[in-house]
C-alpha cells in the first residue's frame, strides 16, 4: 500500500517529467523553425543569383554608370599587331615585324645571387649545452643553495690545508725524535 507520502511524489515526478517533455518539444520546435527560416533564405538567395546569370547583367549589378554605359556601346575591334618570333617571313612587309633573336639572360649574376642567399650567417660556436639540455626537476633548489655550498667549499678547503699541515708537522717532529734516536744509537 502506498502512503500520501509516495503518492505526492509519484505525482510530482510525472508532473516534472511532463513538463520536461513539453520543454523538449518547444526547443525543437524553436529549432526546427530557425532551420527552416535559413533554408527560405538560401532559397531565395540561389534564386537571385539564377535570375541574375539567365536574365544578364541588371541594374542591381553594382557596377559604376560610366562602365555601364561603356559596357552598351559598340566597340571597334582592335587587331593586335603581328609579331613574328618563330617564323621567318618571306614577305618584305612581314619582315618588318619579326622580332630580333633574344639574347639569353647573364645566368651568372642570378648564380651568385642564389649562391650567396645558400651561405647562411655563421651561427654563434658557443652553445652552453646547459641550456640546449632539459633541466633537472631540482635545478632550482641547487641554484638556491649554490652560494652556501661554495662557502662550505671555502671552508672544506681550508681545514683540509691545516689537517695537511698538521700532519706534516707530526711527520716532521716524529721524523727528528727518530733521526736524534737513530743517532744516539749509531754512536
Amino acid at each position: 500500500m502506498c502512503s500520501t507520502d509516495d503518492f505526492f511524489v509519484i505525482q510530482d515526478r510525472e508532473w516534472i517529467a511532463e513538463r520536461i517533455e513539453r520543454r523538449v518539444e518547444v526547443n525543437m520546435e524553436k529549432s526546427v523553425g530557425s532551420l527552416q527560416e535559413q533554408a527560405l533564405k538560401r532559397k531565395e538567395r540561389l534564386k537571385a543569383l539564377r535570375d541574375k546569370q539567365l536574365h544578364g547583367r541588371d541594374q542591381e549589378d553594382g557596377e559604376p554608370e560610366n562602365k555601364k554605359a561603356t559596357l552598351e556601346e559598340p566597340t571597334e575591334e582592335k587587331h593586335r599587331e603581328l609579331k613574328l618570333r618563330n617564323y621567318t617571313p618571306e614577305d618584305e612587309e612581314l619582315k618588318g615585324r619579326q622580332v630580333p633573336k633574344a639574347k639569353p639572360a647573364s645566368v651568372e649574376d642570378k648564380v651568385k645571387d642564389q649562391l650567396e642567399a645558400a651561405n647562411p650567417e655563421p651561427i654563434i660556436e658557443e652553445v652552453d649545452l646547459a641550456n640546449l639540455a632539459p633541466r633537472k626537476p631540482d635545478w632550482d633548489l641547487k641554484r638556491d643553495v649554490a652560494k652556501k655550498l661554495e662557502k662550505l667549499e671555502r671552508r672544506t678547503q681550508r681545514a683540509i690545508a691545516e689537517l695537511i699541515r698538521l700532519e706534516w708537522k707530526s711527520y716532521l717532529h716524529h721524523h727528528d725524535r727518530f733521526a736524534a734516536f737513530a743517532e744516539g744509537v749509531l754512536q
